[in-house]
């Protein structure tokens, strides 16, 4: 029997190795697959990094600083001189981005960068027409051409896309549209569409209407054949055709597109914004990198008070300039900041700002004075002060006018600006404590070098700058609390204490009584003007006239003067810069709070308080009350009248004596009597007397001394006599001369220095018994005093005829 056959082993064999051989044919194309990917991503990554995206790094950028409301205060182009304005897709209407996204890219959410289809058509009409007849650009591709500059060309279009997928490598979609919006183009050197937006609509991205949306959507296409100032037409087609789509996709109804048809294409003449031109300057320069400024400035003030500014200016002479701050007291923030009157006028040195320039604040820095002597006790508001003349150490202040007016109230020298009682107080005070106490509530002072603070700081010898006195000015009105005026919502919150509260009150309801120019007190007012604590200066040789007004809810200070500091003369701050003042106050927001009185703290009270003393008033000794008024005291306390500084002079106060009962007479320490008795008389300051009434002076006159009684020193008083003419003489001109009528005195009885005033106003100063001579240039009743530093004084009443 044959064997059975077996199977055929090589059969077997090829089955058995075919299987793995199939299995390693894959493996190798998915190994040669994977190694070309990865050799792929090496290339892009290599390409990646040899040729990185041409991304905006953010220096050298435009910039541009926004009101409070987000309107352009000013822009600021870029090193290539592009208006382009930071901006974020919030910022833009939605009906902008609808447009822009339906018209140029309905897939921008949804492609990797790039649209095959686009691309195909694209390709397919290059084919056909030889030359590209639409790009089939997405928006990511038209942001590369933006960035890179690609050209329109077959290779310029490859490089196009491969940057376009370079973006969505990097980029978020949100980043990409942020990147369009800012940097597209829109004719001329203006780029994105919030700059385009104010260049041709005059508003902002955010409030665009549907036909203001399709027409900036379209525009990147052509800016230069469709820019609306230029082709109105060609723009409004463009526009049509882009609404015409909205409508045919569903994406705006048909009723919003025929009424968005109806508006008509209307552009502005380009005009970058040059509002608030210093200030957007300065905080761009202490801002470099920030691209968007955004500041506390109200816009519309801003430019109304711009426009006031300079036609107030015109009836000034040439080369004047001016500055104003105005800031809102609650929140320390500026509303309005003119640096000069004409930001570009050379003549006027209008890029100088002088907000923040150093110039004499004149007597601007009375106010914080008063206070601080409320605050020391010194005074309270209705403390008897001598405006005479007066020497410190040598220092002879002035009045503006060169009138004195002899005893006033503390509240009516400050009313009237009166220099010597100030810098009488001063003195008392102390210069160098009281500039720290400035200087500690953030207003400091610039001296010479090497210079200490001295008297003539009152009077405005030294140097401030308007935003800082405006942030001291706001403590009237916030409790004595002033502050670092804040120019952006950012700006730290910095507050100062300048006074108490009590003080601060006082001092802001003085200056609030102080009627308007052209006002007297008590003339009717309808109250619907706000209250007002204003105050004025005028620097030496009228280089600086100034006014600060400050009232419930802001504070405003102008300046009016040349930057260059030559003198204008005349020109001062009563007459020049506060008459502008009042006008800006007059045109600010009011509540119906602003015209009513603030009540006072309660560490403010009134009480009666009488001159020449300055206690409060005693029924018990009415005899000593020779004038009363009616006083804010602070903290209850009552200071007597400032004692005087001549130890040879009699001083004010309280002086006792023992009289004859029979005759009165003044009887001495060693003098006896079977009548004494003790008597009190209230005597004034001895420079108050040749102010005085004739009843007031012998109320306040000593009883003569009794015969026999040894000198008590208290008639130690040289007195003195004119010499000259009698009084109640009559002088007139001689016959037929030009020269007015005039006289030649000398003051008899006095051996140093003396002072002669005609009518209040220093007219000259003799030594000893030498001729005093003047002409007088008015007719009619005339008085003639001559007065020595220790009070001893004459009068001569003179009657000038014509």
């Amino acid at each position: 029997m044959a064997p059975a056959p077996l199977p055929p082993p090589a059969q077997e064999h090829d089955d058995a190795v075919e299987q793995p051989r199939g299995k390693s044919k894959r493996r190798r194309r998915l190994e040669r697959a994977a190694a070309v990917a990865l050799a792929l991503l090496a290339i892009a990554l290599l390409l990646d990094r040899l040729f990185p995206l041409p991304l905006p790094d953010g220096s050298g950028g435009s910039t541009v600083v926004l009101a409070r409301d987000g309107s352009p205060l000013r822009a600021f182009p870029d090193r290539d001189g592009v208006w382009r304005y930071p901006v974020r897709v919030e910022d833009v209407s939605p009906l902008y981005v609808q447009a822009l996204l339906t018209y140029e890219d309905r897939w921008f959410h949804r492609h990797p960068g790039v649209n095959p289809l686009a691309l195909a058509r694209a390709f397919g009409q290059w084919i056909v027409h030889r030359r590209l007849v639409s790009g089939g650009s997405t928006l990511t591709m038209q942001v590369a051409r933006i960035l890179d500059g690609t050209p329109h060309s077959m290779a310029g279009k490859l490089r196009q896309i491969l940057r376009a997928l370079q973006l969505e490598a990097h980029l978020s979609k949100r980043e990409i549209l942020t990147l369009y919006l800012e940097r597209a183009p829109f004719g001329g050197t203006i780029e994105g569409v919030e700059a385009a937006s104010w260049a041709y609509l005059g508003k902002p991205a955010s409030k665009l209407s549907r036909a203001e949306a399709a027409l900036l959507a379209v525009l990147p296409q052509a800016p230069s054949r469709l820019r609306p100032d230029r082709n109105a037409d060609a723009a409004r087609e463009a526009r049509d055709k882009v609404l015409q789509r909205m409508a045919e996709l569903g994406v705006w109804t048909p009723a919003e597109v025929h009424d968005a048809r109806i508006e008509s294409v209307a552009a502005r003449t380009l005009q970058p914004p040059l509002s608030a031109a210093l200030l957007a300057e300065r905080l761009r320069a202490e801002h470099p990198q920030q691209r968007r400024i955004a500041t506390t400035i109200d816009a519309g003030l801003q430019r109304a008070l711009e426009a006031r500014v300079g036609d107030y200016l015109a009836r000034l002479p040439e080369r004047t300039s001016a500055a104003l701050l105005v800031v809102d007291n609650a929140t320390l923030e500026a509303r309005a900041y003119v640096g000069s009157a004409a930001f570009g006028d050379e003549q006027r040195l209008g890029h100088v700002d002088m907000v923040r320039a150093w110039r004499s604040p004149g007597s601007t820095l009375k106010p914080f004075l008063y206070g601080l002597a409320l605050d020391d006790g010194l005074i309270d508001s209705e403390s008897l002060l001598i405006d005479a003349p007066q020497s410190f150490g040598g220092y002879r202040p002035g009045n503006f006018d060169l009138a004195y007016n002899g005893p006033v109230g503390a509240a009516e020298a400050l009313r009237l600006s009166l220099n010597v009682p100030a810098v009488d107080l001063l003195d008392r005070i102390g210069p160098v404590r009281f500039a720290a106490r400035l200087a500690h509530a953030g207003l400091d002072l610039r001296l010479p070098r090497g210079a200490a603070p001295n008297l003539s700081v009152i009077l405005g010898g030294a140097g401030a700058r308007m935003e800082d006195l405006v942030g001291a000015y706001v403590a009237l009105n916030r409790g004595g609390i002033g502050g670092r005026v804040r120019y952006t919502a950012d700006d730290a919150v910095i507050e100062r204490r300048v006074l108490s509260d009590g003080a601060a009150w006082i001092v802001r309801d003085v200056l609030e009584a102080n009627p308007r120019p052209g006002y007297a007190p008590g003339t009717f007012d309808p109250g619907s003007r706000p209250r007002v604590a204003w105050k004025t200066g005028t620097s030496y040789g009228f280089r600086d006239a100034w006014a600060i007004g400050a009232t419930r809810a802001y504070t405003v200070a102008v300046w009016i003067g040349r930057p260059d500091g030559t003198p204008l003369p005349g020109q001062y701050g009563a007459v020049t810069a506060l008459p502008l003042m009042f006008q800006v106050v007059d045109s600010l927001p009011r509540s119906t709070l602003s015209a009513t009185p603030q009540p006072p703290p309660a560490n403010v009270t009134e009480a009666e308080v009488c001159w020449p003393l300055g206690l409060a008033f005693d029924p018990a000794r009415p005899d000593l009350c020779h004038q009363k008024r009616k006083a804010w005291v602070l903290d209850g306390v009552i200071p007597p009248t400032l004692p005087e500084r001549d130890a040879t002079s009699w001083s004010a106060g309280l002086v006792r004596l023992r009289v004859d009962a029979g005759s009165g007479a003044r009887l001495g320490a060693a003098c006896t009597s079977a009548k004494a008795r003790e008597t009190e008389i209230a005597r004034w300051p001895s420079l108050a007397y040749p102010w005085l009434s004739r009843e007031l002076r012998r109320r306040a006159s000593l009883p003569p001394l009794a015969p026999g009684c040894a000198d008590d020193g208290l008639d130690a008083s040289q007195p003195l006599r004119i010499d000259g003419l009698a009084d109640n003489a009559a002088i007139a001109r001689a016959p037929n001369a030009d020269k007015p009528a005039s006289v030649r005195l000398r003051a008899l009885g006095a051996a140093g220095e003396v002072l002669w005033l005609v009518n209040g106003r220093l007219e000259g100063t003799t030594h000893g018994a030498q001729p005093f001579e003047y002409a007088f240039a008015d007719t009619g009743a005339q008085t003639v005093t001559a007065l020595t530093p220790a009070g001893a004084y004459a009068q001569l009443n003179l009657r000038v005829l014509r």
